[in-house]
């Protein structure tokens, strides 16, 4: 070997830092297909991979966030509820003989507002109505005055002493609606008595109290 110049490999030998070249993809292999496909939607598949990323962090973060605890839940409405007996009242100007009437006060304590469905009491021979008239509402914290009115219908069956009578009254609020017995005291219970005497022509008329 004479001269100057590169070294040339001999037969059988190859240069080392002589870098072959990758063989071009056949077209229609199921690689350049592939190749293709995923240059082509590139974008769109970058997209929803970032939107199910967002998705997936939203949930985690709704379920994991602290829930503040539920309002509590309305009382029953006969928990909520005072009837006080106020006293006599004079009977309206058009109501029928042996009729008399009372005062009472309700009052709702606490919770929503409660309206008084039905009022009524519990002896056969005597009818009830009020003014107002139910149904009607009453807000947490006033008293709400009611005069009931009894009237006699049959005065052989009325019982001459009424020893605790009570008021069946129909409440209802946004929990539930129910039937409960108030029990008014026994200065309600002298009163019904006397009132009953009288009307049946048992005992001395009495000057109602206002």
């Amino acid at each position: 070997m004479s001269g100057i110049g590169p070294v040339e490999p001999g037969e059988g030998t190859r240069a080392w830092d002589t870098v072959e070249p990758t063989p071009p993809l056949l077209p229609g292999t199921p690689r350049e297909r592939l190749t293709s496909l995923y240059a082509r939607h590139r974008r769109a598949v970058l997209a929803s991979a970032t939107a199910v990323a967002l998705v997936a962090g939203g949930g985690y973060l709704f379920a994991t966030r602290p829930h503040e605890p539920p309002p509590p839940e309305a009382p029953y409405p006969s928990q909520a509820v005072d009837i006080a007996y106020l006293g006599e009242e004079g009977p309206p100007a058009k109501a029928p003989s042996r009729s008399f009437s009372f005062g009472v006060k309700v009052t709702v304590r606490s919770g929503p507002t409660i309206t008084i469905v039905r009022i009524s009491q519990p002896y056969a021979t005597l009818s009830l109505t009020s003014v107002p008239h139910p149904p009607f509402r009453t807000r947490p914290g006033f008293g709400h005055k009611i005069v009931v009115t009894m009237h006699v219908t049959e005065c052989a069956n009325v019982p001459s002493n009424a020893g605790l009578p009570f008021l069946d009254v129909t409440l209802r609020n946004t929990r539930a609606m129910e039937d409960h017995s108030f029990i008014l005291g026994e200065r309600y219970a002298h009163d019904l008595s006397q009132a009953l005497r009288v009307a049946c022509g048992n005992g001395p008329p009495s000057s109602p109290k206002q």
